[in-house]
């Protein structure tokens, strides 16, 4: 039986067979009509033998009685559509339809019988024939479709069209995902081969016909790997274990990792094929769930008009797409970047066409655009995330970076108090503290302006508008990040490029930092600095690591990693808070208050008109200088302005 198999893969017969659809239903049919006549002829046969006489009882002949119940049974196909299946996708329901068709055309017939048999004292056909019929043809009915359904899996499986799979949870998710894989009719499939579990029990049990594996390092080694390639994680199992330390072992014995969506958003109460995907990098990294002021934050932004700057970044993006969940007045998407914007606003047409938003396309830095918007739309709140961020650009270009990170913001807080906005929440970073690069250190002067004019207008008694500002470090999967690097880096085969062995950075998901913003945002009393619970720092190199196993790579091995020297401003640690810092707690153990150094208002003010002005000299030594002077711990690394330290 192997040499025939082997025969047959070297001749790609099985190639052929994997690429075929499905079997036409006239050949369904034609193949099932004439099993019906073999399964007749075979029940006549034996029935004579087994009874005396058996021919002369009957009022038909042998053609007459084969074309009677061919006749019936095709009704009967048509009746139930057996033939409309696809054939190796057979199951329950289509086994059901056979034995219906084939039982419907045996009950006509004894009828027939008793008729006859009461009217003229004969039968039309043998009770011992149709008996034999009967269970002959739904028999042969039946192999008929499990056989198709063996080789089409069997030449798929070694075609590598299946994958072998284990489902990792045995609770109702998981059980649910499996009865999905044993039913899925799809071109991309999984073949069930076991259950895991980190129950101590879990190697006694037995589910759907398929061994539970106890979780374990030898076990993984032993048979989980050999067994399967990949792992399908339960969404309930999501929840309940660490991913990151949790998975690690399927990662070290090469195992690609699945996943299926929330079952709250199961399709029918089970997923398809096409939601099972590839575990990603934020779903390892991403930690507990975040508690907010939900009903509070809607108190506040229901019926209210927010304005977002920088609405088509990554950042700007999500936090419209989480105030505009809590039903505002009106929405204002604001940007100066063309095409991501007509992409926002092709989505949110689509996906909140119940809602109220303005797509409104200005820059930060035109002061006489931004009061044309904000005397049209009278905002009550502004969520101010419009600003340059890439590290390597800024250093490049200072002036740039002063003129929309510094001059942007300034132009807006101003707009703010003159429009009597109730709240100006300001998104910042943590290359703001002790800053060693320009794009840190312009964050870091936009945080001492707004700080410095609210205290500035409350001690003047002409507090209108409250500024709070919320600092965080990396987002996953944001604009420019290492995450959409490394992912274009593994498509191309490598290699990943690390600046350092020992650069490390905090990582948090977009969704978890807009959540938090909205949260500080609704706490805030004005003048404050939060800061987020970031959780442990992460090395770049390990996340490298982690992202080729995920893509099925063995790092080092299919996929390199170079080191390529710390670009201009970078450095090796990301800090939240600088020396001079003491934090408060919150109600929130995710965000904290920064006791900041405060500035007057009057000097602040007269420097950062300064710094401006340099800027539009396009004098990046004196605008460098500038902002020195501005921020006292700035001190440039791995860069030409490092000589203005000395």
């Amino acid at each position: 039986m192997k040499d025939i198999f082997s025969f047959l893969r070297n001749t790609d017969v099985f190639s052929h067979i994997s690429g075929l659809k499905y079997v036409p239903r006239w050949i369904v049919l034609c193949l099932d009509m004439t099993l019906i006549v073999i399964s007749f002829i075979v029940g006549t046969y034996f029935s004579m033998k087994l009874s005396s006489g058996g021919a002369d009882a009957s009022i038909l002949d042998f053609t007459q009685k084969l074309l009677l119940i061919v006749g019936l049974q095709f009704i009967s196909f048509w009746l139930f559509h057996t033939y409309s299946g696809v054939l190796r996708y057979s199951g329950y329901v289509d086994a059901a339809k056979l034995l219906l068709s084939v039982l419907s055309t045996i009950i006509v017939l004894v009828v027939l019988d008793l008729i006859s048999s009461y009217t003229i004292g004969a039968f039309v056909y043998l009770p011992l024939e149709l008996f034999i019929y009967g269970v002959l043809s739904f028999l042969m009915l039946f192999f008929l479709r499990l056989a198709a359904k063996i080789l089409f899996d069997y030449v798929s499986q070694n075609s590598g069209h299946i994958t072998p799979v284990m489902i990792y949870g045995t609770k109702s998710a998981g059980v649910g995902i499996a009865k999905m894989l044993r039913s899925a009719q799809g071109d991309k499939k999984y073949k069930l081969v076991g259950f895991i579990d980190d129950d101590k029990d879990a190697s006694q049990r037995v589910i759907m016909g398929v061994k539970v594996y106890r979780l374990d390092e030898k076990m993984v080694k032993k048979v989980i790997s050999k067994k399967a390639k990949a792992v399908i994680i339960s969404p309930l199992k999501m929840k309940e274990i660490n991913p990151e330390k949790d998975l690690e072992v399927f990662l070290n014995n090469n195992i690609a990792i699945l996943t299926s969506p929330p079952m709250s958003i199961w399709n029918s109460d089970m997923p398809n094929l096409k939601q099972i995907k590839s575990v990603q990098i934020e779903d390892l990294l991403e930690r507990a769930k975040i508690d907010i002021s939900i009903d509070k934050i809607k108190d506040q932004l229901t019926s209210k008009v927010v304005l977002i700057t920088g609405a088509a970044g990554s950042i700007g993006s999500e936090i419209a797409r989480q105030v505009i969940s809590y039903k505002p007045q009106l929405v204002v998407l604001l940007d100066q970047a063309e095409s991501p914007m007509h992409s926002l606003q092709l989505e949110f047409e689509e996906k909140y066409k119940d809602y109220n938003f303005s797509v409104f396309i200005g820059d930060v830095r035109n002061k006489e655009r931004m009061e044309y918007m904000m005397d049209m739309y009278r905002p009550d709140f502004i969520f101010h995330a419009a600003a340059y961020k890439h590290v390597p650009l800024m250093e490049d270009n200072p002036v740039e970076s002063i003129q929309v990170n510094v001059l942007g913001t300034k132009t807006m807080a101003d707009l703010a108090v003159k429009y009597k906005v109730q709240k100006f929440v300001m998104v910042s970073t943590d290359k703001a503290v002790n800053p060693t690069n320009i794009m840190g250190a312009s964050k870091r002067i936009a945080e001492i302006y707004v700080q410095s004019l609210y205290k500035g207008l409350k001690k003047d008694g002409n507090e209108t508008t409250k500024f709070i500002t919320t600092r965080f470090g990396n987002v996953l999967g944001s604009n420019g990040s290492v995450i959409p690097l490394f992912k274009a880096q593994i498509e191309k085969g490598g290699p990943l490029t690390v600046t350092h062995p020992e650069i490390t950075r905090f990582f948090m998901t977009i969704p978890e930092a807009c959540m938090l913003v909205l949260e500080a945002g609704n706490m805030g009393e004005g003048g404050e600095i939060f800061i987020f619970d970031m959780g442990s720092p992460v090395k770049i190199v390990n996340l490298a690591r982690k992202m080729i196993k995920l893509a099925g790579f063995i790092p080092e091995v299919d996929i390199k990693i170079e080191y390529t020297g710390l670009r201009p401003g970078e450095k090796l640690y990301e800090e939240l808070l600088n020396n001079k810092e003491i934090t408060t707690a919150t109600h929130n153990p995710k965000i904290m208050i920064a006791k900041v150094q405060e500035y007057n208002f009057q000097t602040v003010s007269s420097q950062i008109d300064d710094l401006i002005h340099y800027s539009f000299l396009c004098k990046n030594f004196l605008t460098v200088s500038q902002m020195k002077k501005i921020v006292p711990e700035f001190r440039s690394k791995n860069s030409q302005y490092e000589r203005l330290d000395v």
